[in-house]
C-alpha cells in the first residue's frame, strides 16, 4: 500500500446531483504494516443516511476516516485504492478541497476551546479566507438554524464553545462542518458520549438535514442504526460483508453473519 501524500493540485466540487455520492473501489487501508481495510467496495447513495455497523475493530472507523483522508494523520497510516467523488479519486485530490466537501463529526464533542461559539461556526469560512462580516455572521445563524442550536445560543454567540452541555457541542460541531456547505457529512459514533435527550436531538437534526447532503454514520447502536439509516453497511474484520436497506437488512439479512451480529450472537 502506497503511503499518504498531500499533493498540491486542487479538485472540482463534488456533483451534488450525482445519484451515488460515494464510490468506493479495492480500497485497503492499515497502519505500520498492519491491513485494517481489506478490498472494500461500496456506493453510498445522495441525499440519504447510510449507517455503518460492525464489532469493535472491524474497520469502521477506518472506513469513514478514508472518506475524507483523516486517515493519514494518524503517523504510520496507508490506505491505497480508489474514493470516487464526482469523478475523482480522493487519494489524489488536495486534503483542503476534500474536506471542504466531505464535513466530518467525531466521537466526542471538540469545540476550538478558545473560540466563542460564533467563531467556532465560523472557523472554516475565516481559514478559507472568507472576511466579510455580514456574511459570516448570516452563515454562523443559518448553520446554526440548521443544526437545531439557534434558539439556544442566539443571545450567547459571543460564549465560549466549551461552555455548552455535551449534546449542544456537539451540534455546535456539526454546525461548524455545515458552515462551509459540504455535499457529504460524516458522523463517527457521535452520540456515544450524549445522554438520551441528546442523542435524540442529534437524531432528529440528521433526518432533517439529508434532504441536502448525504450522510455517513458510525454507530455501534443497532436501535440508532434502524432509527436513522435507509441503508446500514455490516463489516466484519476489515470487510464488508453485507450493504442494502436497513429495512431489509434489520429483518432478513442475506448473510449468516450480519444476522448474528443483529441479534446478539456475537459483537
Amino acid at each position: 500500500m502506497r503511503p499518504m501524500s498531500l499533493p498540491p493540485e486542487t479538485a472540482p466540487a463534488i456533483s451534488k446531483d450525482a445519484a451515488i455520492a460515494i464510490s468506493v473501489r479495492g480500497l485497503r487501508a492499515g497502519y505500520g504494516g498492519s491491513p485494517v481495510l481489506k478490498g472494500v467496495n461500496l456506493e453510498v447513495r445522495a441525499d440519504t443516511v447510510t449507517a455503518i455497523i460492525g464489532p469493535s475493530g472491524c474497520g469502521k472507523s477506518t472506513l469513514i476516516r478514508c472518506l475524507n483522508r483523516m486517515h493519514e494523520v494518524i503517523p504510520g497510516a496507508a490506505c491505497d485504492g480508489e474514493i470516487l467523488l464526482g469523478g475523482r479519486n480522493a487519494l489524489d485530490m488536495d486534503p483542503v478541497v476534500l474536506r471542504r466537501e466531505v464535513g466530518m463529526v467525531f466521537q466526542r464533542p471538540n469545540p476550538f476551546p478558545t473560540m466563542t461559539i460564533a467563531q467556532n461556526v465560523a472557523a472554516g469560512l475565516v481559514l478559507n479566507g472568507v472576511r466579510d462580516r455580514a456574511l459570516l455572521a448570516e452563515t454562523v445563524e443559518k448553520s446554526l438554524r440548521r443544526a437545531a442550536l439557534w434558539d439556544e445560543v442566539k443571545d450567547k454567540l459571543d460564549a465560549p464553545g466549551m461552555s455548552l452541555s455535551g449534546g449542544q457541542q456537539q451540534r455546535l460541531c456539526i454546525a461548524r462542518a455545515l458552515a462551509v456547505q459540504p455535499s457529504v457529512l460524516l458522523l463517527d459514533e457521535p452520540c456515544s458520549a450524549l445522554d438520551p435527550i441528546a442523542t435524540t436531538r442529534i437524531e432528529e437534526l440528521l433526518l432533517e438535514i439529508k434532504e441536502r447532503l448525504t450522510v455517513v454514520i458510525v454507530t455501534h447502536n443497532m436501535q440508532q442504526a434502524a432509527r436513522v439509516s435507509e441503508y446500514t453497511v455490516f463489516m466484519l474484520m476489515g470487510e464488508l460483508v453485507e450493504y442494502g436497506l436497513t429495512r431489509k437488512m434489520f429483518t432478513k439479512p442475506a448473510d449468516k453473519r450480519t444476522e448474528d451480529y443483529i441479534t446478539g450472537r456475537f459483537g
